[in-house]
């Protein structure tokens, strides 16, 4: 199939096409990142979909949350993509993928799609290509997209660099939780969600909020945020309880970043962050071919047994390759 026809196929909303153009984006063979260019430019002026990163503690909830609010979303109408990132196996680079399984009713809806991606020991909490997913997603006309990272930490911040939204979920806790999340992550959030509102934790789940309301107002004022934002709240995806709050509360957000022009400067810059990172991402694979290859391993050898100091053999690689140093 040319390029031209799957484009075709994607922006006409057909899953199969969608399926198959991640699998290529995602591929590592040089033919399909070939391919997967030429399909990426041919989409490149199509519709923005509102992106959302979503984060959180282990055993948080996050796929019984994504289930719930992709659910309500889809009962209005809406077409909703899931691209959850799952851990990948260090030795194997293998990955069990469950989030299907996890969110079996809302992978039977037809408005939804639910994509899983191996990490592959991509830091940062995203797959190295879900930049490209999202971007095949929009194309095919979904109005939501959801992007699930591995887990809470501090690289999971990356994922605020492809998402117009950057969601924090947390389980009900005592104030020693608040301890355990990285300031950076709290800073990058626009909305701390404390799941599991209910039942006999609903007190505790309240508590939490309002720790993490106080927190989030001892944290820098953003720009890029009105009054009342960053904010926290509760929600039980169990019950469906608060997340019609939390989508009013991000269309809000959203509505008054595209006003101020927040929301324009920040895709600008995303862009540009992504570019970089692929240059980078580029110059480290030329890396690892000749003659480059022999030229690490040689210095590497020196460096292993004490005849250079790793600052001085990088000094020299990059002399060797006609790139002095920065101070």
């Amino acid at each position: 199939m040319d390029t031209t026809e799957r484009a075709r196929l994607i922006r006409a909303g057909d899953r199969r096409a969608l399926a198959r153009a991640i699998t290529v984006v995602e591929s590592a063979r040089p033919d399909h990142r070939a391919e997967a260019l030429a399909l990426l430019d041919a989409l490149r002026q199509g519709p923005q979909a509102l992106r959302i990163g979503l984060s959180g503690t282990p055993g948080v909830g996050k796929s019984t949350f994504i289930e719930a609010f992709g659910l309500m979303l889809t009962g209005q109408g809406l077409k909703v993509a899931v691209l959850a990132v799952d851990p990948s196996s260090a030795r194997s680079g293998g990955s069990i993928l469950g989030d299907k399984t996890r969110m079996e009713r809302l992978s039977r809806d037809p408005l939804a799609f639910i994509r899983p991606s191996p990490s592959q020991s991509q830091l940062g909490g995203v797959a190295r290509r879900t930049r490209e997913a999202v971007a095949l997603c929009e194309a095919a006309g979904f109005d939501v997209v959801l992007i699930e990272t591995v887990g809470v930490g501090q690289s999971e911040t990356v994922v605020a660099e492809l998402s117009d939204l950057f969601l924090l979920l947390l389980a009900p806790a005592g104030g020693d939780e608040l301890q355990g999340v990285k300031r950076g992550i709290m800073e990058m959030a626009d909305l701390i969600l404390v799941n599991k509102a209910d039942g006999e934790l609903k007190p505790a789940a309240m508590r939490t909020v309002a720790d993490y309301a106080g927190a989030l107002h001892l944290l820098r004022r953003r720009p890029q945020d009105p009054a009342g934002f960053p904010k926290a709240l509760p929600v039980s995806a169990l019950e469906a309880e608060g997340l019609a709050q939390a989508w009013a509360d991000m269309q809000s957000l959203v509505a008054w970043r595209k006003e101020q022009g927040h929301w324009t400067r920040a895709r600008a810059a995303q862009a540009r962050h992504w570019f970089e990172a692929e240059v980078r991402e580029g110059l480290l694979a030329a890396l690892s071919r000749e003659p480059q290859k022999g030229l690490m391993a040689s210095l590497g050898n020196r460096v292993a047994i004490g005849d250079l100091s790793p600052e001085a053999a990088a000094a020299e690689m990059l002399r060797l390759l006609g790139r002095p140093p920065s101070a």
